[in-house]
């Protein structure tokens, strides 16, 4: 079982993300556990204030240290982690890390953020994208959601793990149900011969094709061998890419 617990000023926000869905299963099914910490309880004044103005000027409230610190020595055996602007950039492989590990802590930041010198004090810092949040909260839903679906049971179908977006490096092929043509759009024929064979060379040359096409930053990263460039050509020139909105 992985444990979360997660450092939150606003621990109500989780509460539907929590009891529902997958996540909400898999707590009920004891795969997972999350459990909440306010950094108010490490607070000593009678205002449980956990913020204050900066040293030099400036708008906003920082957190203060001394009840991250306090918290975090009671977290001494979870891996650590600070949500920050900061920090690297979460990926699929940064959820299947963490996937392995047994205990989590993501410490939620608000204001305008922690205090420098509890920086160093938490294992990692993540950050979940070049964008502005007003606290951690929500990245630390994306994080848990991320991480938890790679946990055994947690899927009904443990393969999708495996062929979904990201798992290798590439986005996933298209993706097509029922009704079979719909307003003069059409399944491939592929994908109704039959053939397994055809439909996973179908299925591997597309995605190649689509993360070249959409994300070419994932795509120069990817190290393509022999074998699946001439896939590639071979998927682009018999089954173009179908165009998407």
């Amino acid at each position: 079982m992985l444990i979360f617990d997660v450092a939150t000023l606003f621990p109500e926000l989780f509460k539907s993300f929590t009891q529902t869905s997958l996540i909400g299963k898999a707590a009920l099914n004891g795969l997972l556990e999350i459990g909440f910490i306010n950094p108010r309880d490490y607070t000593s004044d009678r205002h449980r204030s956990v913020d204050d103005t900066p040293y030099g000027g400036g708008s906003g409230m920082v957190m203060k240290p001394g009840p991250i610190l306090d918290l975090l020595d009671d977290a001494a055996e979870s891996h650590r982690i600070l949500l920050t602007p900061q920090g690297s950039v979460f990926t699929q492989q940064s959820a299947r890390r963490l996937a392995g590990l047994p205990r989590i802590l993501i410490f939620c930041g608000r204001y305008e953020g922690v205090d420098e010198r509890v920086r160093d004090q938490f294992d990692e810092q993540i950050s979940i994208g070049d964008f502005v949040l007003n606290g951690g909260e929500v990245a630390a839903m994306a994080i848990i959601e991320a991480v938890s679906r790679l946990i055994p049971g947690v899927l009904g179908n443990e393969q999708s793990v495996v062929e979904e977006s990201f798992s290798d490096g590439l986005l996933e092929y298209p993706q097509y149900t029922r009704p079979e043509t719909i307003r003069q759009q059409s399944v491939p024929e592929v994908l109704l011969s039959g053939d397994h064979g055809r439909v996973a060379e179908w299925r591997r040359g597309q995605a190649l094709l689509r993360t070249r096409d959409k994300r070419p930053d994932l795509f120069e990263k990817y190290d393509i061998t022999e074998a699946e460039q001439q896939l590639m050509d071979q998927t682009e020139q018999e089954h173009p890419p179908g165009k998407t909105k």
